[in-house]
C-alpha cells in the first residue's frame, strides 16, 4: 500500500499505532480506499476565500484591508493536508472496527463502490460556480419518484446535511478558538461563545440545507444508475456501512477542525502584530513640519 500518509505521522511515535478499533495503517487503507485525501485537497483551495468571507460577513466588526489580507494569508496556512490528515486518521482508526474496515474495502473496491468513489471525488472537483448551481436546481438532472426516494435513503444514509452543517460549525468553532490563543485572549470564552452560537444556527441550517444537498447529490451521481444506488444502499445501511460513516463523519470534523484551529492561531498572531504596528505608530509623536523656504536676500541698494 502506498505509505505517503503514515511517513507523514511518524515524527511522533502517537501517530504510529491506532487510539481505537484499529490501527492507523488499516485505518489508512480505508482512507486511501475512499479517496478523501483527493477530496479534501479539492476544497481547500477555497478556504482562503470562504474563511475572509465568514469574517467579513461579522457586521460588528469592521475589518481594515490589512486584517483582510491577513486572514486571507492565515487560512492559506492553516487549511493544508498536512494538518487535516493526522487527526483525521486517528478519528478514522477510532471508530472502525476490524470487521467493518473489511467490509467497507470490499464495498470501496467493488465496481459499484468506485462508481461512486470516481462521482464523489469529482463533486468535490466542481468549481464554486457550479456547486452553487447544482444545490439551487439549475443543473438539474432527469429523474423518477422511484429515483428520488432513493436519494433521500441516500442522504440518509450518509447523513450529508448533518455532516456537512457539523464540519462548518466545529470548523468556525475550531477558528475562533485558535484565534483567541494566537492573539492571547481566553480561548474557553472564546469557545463557550462559538459554541452557543453553534446550537442556535444549527437546527435552521440543517433544514435550509437538505434540498440544495439532495440536489447537489442527485447531480453528482447522475451517472449512477438505480441498480448502482440500491447497491450502495445494501452496504450504507448495513452494519458496517453506518460504521464507516460514522467514522467517515469524525474523520472529516477531526481534520476540519484542526485545520481550523491552525487558521485561527495563524490568524491571532498576525491580528495582535498588526495592532501593535499601529499602536506604535500611533504613539510616534507628529513629524515635524518643513522649515520655510528662504528665497535670495536681496541686494542693499547702493
Amino acid at each position: 500500500m502506498h505509505r505517503f500518509m503514515l511517513l507523514m505521522m511518524l515524527t511522533t511515535s502517537a501517530y504510529a499505532v491506532g487510539v481505537g478499533g484499529v490501527d492507523i495503517d488499516t485505518a489508512a487503507q480505508v482512507y486511501q480506499a475512499a479517496e478523501i485525501r483527493e477530496q479534501v485537497r479539492a476544497t481547500l483551495g477555497s478556504m482562503p476565500e470562504r474563511i475572509r468571507q465568514m469574517f467579513s460577513a461579522d457586521s460588528a466588526t469592521m475589518l481594515t484591508d490589512s486584517q483582510l489580507s491577513a486572514i486571507s494569508t492565515a487560512a492559506g496556512h492553516g487549511f493544508r493536508i498536512y494538518n487535516f490528515e493526522p487527526p483525521a486518521l486517528m478519528a478514522l482508526a477510532a471508530n472502525m472496527d476490524a470487521g467493518s474496515v473489511k467490509k467497507t474495502l470490499a464495498f470501496l473496491n467493488s465496481e459499484v463502490g468506485q462508481r461512486m468513489v470516481v462521482a464523489d471525488l469529482a463533486l468535490s472537483k466542481l468549481p464554486e460556480a457550479s456547486i452553487d448551481k447544482a444545490m439551487n436546481g439549475q443543473l438539474a438532472v432527469s429523474s423518477t419518484p422511484s429515483r428520488d426516494a432513493l436519494l433521500v435513503r441516500l442522504a440518509k444514509a450518509t447523513r450529508s446535511t448533518e455532516s456537512t452543517v457539523k464540519i462548518f460549525l466545529n470548523m468556525g468553532r475550531a477558528v475562533a478558538v485558535g484565534t483567541a490563543i494566537g492573539s492571547g485572549r481566553d480561548p474557553i470564552a472564546a469557545d463557550d461563545r462559538a459554541r452557543k452560537s453553534s446550537e442556535a444556527t444549527r437546527q435552521d441550517m440543517e433544514q435550509n440545507m437538505n434540498d440544495p444537498l439532495r440536489r447537489y447529490m442527485a447531480y453528482g451521481y447522475r451517472d449512477l444508475s438505480d441498480a448502482d444506488l440500491k447497491k450502495s444502499l445494501i452496504f450504507l445501511e448495513s452494519t458496517a456501512g453506518k460504521s464507516y460513516v460514522n467514522a467517515n463523519i469524525e474523520a472529516m470534523g477531526a481534520g476540519f477542525e484542526a485545520m481550523g484551529k491552525r487558521c485561527g492561531e495563524q490568524l491571532g498572531e498576525s491580528l495582535r502584530e498588526l495592532a501593535l504596528a499601529e499602536h506604535q505608530a500611533a504613539m510616534l509623536p507628529p513629524p515635524a513640519a518643513p522649515a520655510p523656504a528662504v528665497g535670495p536676500v536681496p541686494k542693499s541698494a547702493p
